[in-house]
């Protein structure tokens, strides 16, 4: 398929929602008589379902607008029969001349201006009468419009593809952590079994006899965190030495759209938080706790806040570093994480009790090397997939910032 610029001035009608479709608000459905599983959805203001009933009262493959909630305006196209609540219109009997899935792709390459239209400073909505009053625009031949909505669909189908593939290969790096955590790899590089091998009994449960339990503070030379600068915010710069945040530290490495630095004064003031590389990071307060990183070799210099806790090794490498924090991030030691503030009055984990987590100890260079190879390339893997999600979904917003709005037309 070819595409060439056009002008669209004759061959593309500028109208209003209101004039191609029917709007119907849905009936609110008693939340009683919802379950957590059914044969049709109810839609309501959310992005998700509401839940399920076995009743239903519109067609499969309608265009809905969520009504009210902090999600009103999202747009749904949905495949199946649903109940239609009452916080969700429906788009209904659509004009000859627009083919429902261009509307659809139309409405959400346009989603944002459309959220714009809520109001209500409580629970948010948007009134019928500001969707009917929606414009848009839309090319006059119909196989234009099903070229457009065909190039969008293949796009989608791509992203929901790929994140299936991250989705399966996370669980398989999740079943496979817990495997190396509680019975890790013997002499041949083959995972450890009871029927093969022998396990005793420990703090955290049966473990290789190989193995010993034992606490961070026995694998660390030291916990520190930093603080925010004297004037907040007001002295971050532009550029110059990170400070990471607790919103820069994931289960998958740093996050740095949202950074700030600090200069070389303020640095040298906070020298017990300065990071060396294979630092292990844990966030130590508020709704992110518990999340952990590393530092990789060659990081840029960088410092933390007092939100982030700097976990020094004794023996400072790779594989280390990527076992602790793989282990922090596990279910085994975010059990332990919680566990320590539970019942606290303030949600966040001090230094003395990150230095009482026990771990496990494999006391072989051997198994630390293998440990480390095999997250690597499942980290690889999944990283991969990653890469093209992020690459497709460039292209999605590429293709309908120019498809949607005629900058580039498809030849038919």
């Amino acid at each position: 398929m070819e595409v060439m610029d056009k002008d669209i001035e004759k061959s593309w009608v500028n109208t209003n929602l209101g004039s191609v479709c029917l709007i119907k608000k849905g009936e609110q459905l008693n939340r009683l008589n919802l379950e957590n599983a059914g044969e049709y959805p109810c839609i309501n203001g959310g992005v998700l379902p509401s839940g399920y009933t076995d009743k239903w009262n519109t067609l499969e493959n309608t265009i809905t607008i969520s009504e009210g909630g902090n999600s009103c305006g999202f747009i749904n196209l949905l495949p199946t029969k649903f109940w239609s609540g009452g916080h969700c219109y429906s788009l209904l009997d659509l004009k000859s001349g627009i083919e429902n899935i261009f509307l659809f792709y139309a409405l959400k390459g346009r989603e944002s201006l459309i959220m714009d239209l809520r109001v209500g400073s409580g629970l948010p909505n948007i009134q019928q009468k500001a969707i009917k009053a929606f414009e848009f625009i839309y090319p006059k031949n119909k196989s234009e419009q099903q070229s457009i909505a065909s190039i969008l669909s293949k796009t989608d189908q791509a992203i929901v593809h790929t994140e299936a593939l991250i989705a399966k290969y996370t669980r398989i790096k999740t079943g496979l952590i817990q495997d190396l955590l509680t019975k890790g790899i013997d002499e041949n590089g083959n995972i450890r079994s009871e029927q093969t091998h022998e396990f005793k009994n420990s703090p955290l449960g049966k473990i290789p006899k190989e193995w010993e339990c034992i606490t961070i503070k026995d694998f660390t030379e030291r916990l520190r965190s930093g603080v925010t600068p004297k004037g907040g915010s007001d002295v971050y710069e532009k550029e110059g030495i990170l400070l990471i945040r607790s919103q820069n530290v994931y289960s998958y490495g740093f996050k740095l759209d949202d950074v700030a630095y600090i200069n070389e004064e303020i640095n040298n003031r906070m020298l017990g938080s300065q990071l060396k590389d294979f630092d292990v990071l844990l966030n130590i307060t508020g709704a992110s706790i518990g999340r952990a990183t590393y530092v990789p070799e060659g990081f840029p210099r960088a410092n933390v806040n007092q939100h982030v806790c700097a976990i020094r090794l004794k023996k400072a490498d790779l594989n280390r570093a990527l076992f602790l924090s793989s282990y922090l991030n596990s279910i085994y030691g975010q059990n332990q994480i919680y566990q320590n503030i539970a019942g606290s009055n303030r949600e966040g984990i001090n230094y003395t009790q990150i230095k009482e987590i026990s771990i496990p100890f494999f006391n072989s260079d051997f198994e630390f090397d293998k440990f480390s190879e095999m997250i690597t390339k499942s980290n690889e893997r999944i990283n991969t997939e990653m890469k093209k999600l992020f690459k497709l979904q460039s292209i999605k917003t590429g293709l309908m910032q120019d498809l949607l709005t005629g900058k580039v037309r498809v030849k038919i």
